[in-house]
């Protein structure tokens, strides 16, 4: 049974793992704490960048020698491979640790392991300590590795009354300054930030993150399925960060660079691309978490497809009483086939609430 101690060294393991969010990809974000024999914590580390030392090694060389026969609390089983960086079950036993509780099992089998390995060798074991926590922290690579695909967060600004822009199209400024600063962390946390043509047409957006220092910049993806959208001297074509545009394998577009398009099939009905093509696109290319930012036809073809891994709506106190909805038509017909969502956050940001929600389990079709 786990001890008060335990929980909070966890826990502190799990907001580690936090502060690589946006530099790991495509690998997971991992925290580690390491507590002596006497159970007191003498080292902490999280996997800083791909191809850097993973958790375990940052709070081991902090720990040194004061490990042996020591706790080792990491948020992801250890890993049992070679790859960019040695094991990291093989650096535990080497560093003396007599046992090892991690949040969750590895679910990759080129990595999995770590936890028999270290059974065999005589270190106590134990799984699931705050596994929830761990999960949600590490949401976008877990997605990636069991579904093939990247993790879709949907973020949408919207008014009391769920409209993106008033009848005359006029859209900005609806949230803060406070919720449009916190759109730019959501943007330095993914790899990827797409819109559709609509919004590509409507606000030449640049799609980088500013005010964050160090921040990665995401790869910026416009939809555009009839390549007419984005034309030379847009924002997104900038060298400040890389860039796709998508097209049909049938629209023209000489007019683009030839290093961003990307030539996607149709999608099978209805207008646009078809969005599990783009996802797997994606993920082929190291894409392993996309926010998407476009308007509500993209984010309906997105719900339709059952692609949408998390909502996050910032709700302004305005109201305007026309003008587009959120959310464009997502294939759901009536209110018994609504997707129905887990509330999982609602804060205040500024003058405006941010709410977090995520489908629910029997829903989410995944």
């Amino acid at each position: 049974m786990a001890t008060a101690a335990d929980i909070t060294a966890m826990s502190r393991a799990v907001a580690l793992a936090a502060r690589g969010l946006g530099s790991t990809s495509p690998n997971p974000v991992v925290g580690c704490v390491i507590t002596d024999a006497a159970g007191e914590p003498v080292g902490e580390g999280f996997h800083q960048r791909a191809g850097g030392p993973h958790a375990e090694i940052h709070a081991l060389r902090a720990a040194g020698g004061r490990a042996r026969g020591g706790t080792a609390y990491v948020t992801l089983e250890p890993c049992a491979h070679t790859g960019r960086t040695g094991p990291c079950a093989q650096a535990l036993l080497d560093a003396g640790i007599s046992r090892v509780v991690y949040a969750v099992g590895d679910p990759d089998p080129r990595a999995a392991g770590g936890a028999d390995t270290l059974r065999r060798a005589g270190v106590q074991v134990e799984q699931g300590l705050l596994a929830e926590e761990a999960e949600a922290g590490n949401a976008a690579w877990l997605t990636s590795v069991r579904l093939g695909r990247p993790y879709v967060l949907w973020k949408y600004a919207a008014t009391l009354d769920g409209r993106i822009a008033a009848a005359d199209a006029t859209s900005r400024w609806i949230t803060s300054p406070e919720a449009r600063a916190d759109v730019h962390r959501l943007r330095a946390e993914a790899d990827a930030v797409l819109v559709g043509s609509g919004t590509a047409r409507a606000d030449d957006p640049h799609l980088g993150v500013r005010g964050i220092d160090g921040a990665t910049q995401p790869l910026r993806v416009v939809l555009d399925t009839n390549a007419a959208a984005v034309t030379p001297g847009a924002r997104v074509l900038d060298a400040s960060a890389p860039t796709l545009v998508a097209v049909a394998e049938d629209a023209p577009a000489g007019h683009l660079p030839e290093a961003v398009v990307l030539r996607l099939p149709r999608a099978a009905t209805g207008p646009g691309l078809d969005v599990g093509a783009l996802l797997a696109a994606l993920h082929a290319r190291g894409v392993r978490s996309v926010l998407l930012e476009g308007g509500p036809t993209l984010a309906g073809a997105f719900v339709a497809a059952g692609a949408v891994d998390k909502v996050v709506g910032y709700l302004a106190p305005v109201l305007l009483g026309a003008g587009p909805a959120a959310l464009a038509d997502a294939g759901i017909p009536t209110l018994s086939e609504a997707l129905r969502l887990d509330l999982t956050e609602a804060v205040r940001i500024g003058p405006d609430l941010r709410v977090t929600a995520v489908p629910a389990p029997a829903r989410k079709g995944n």
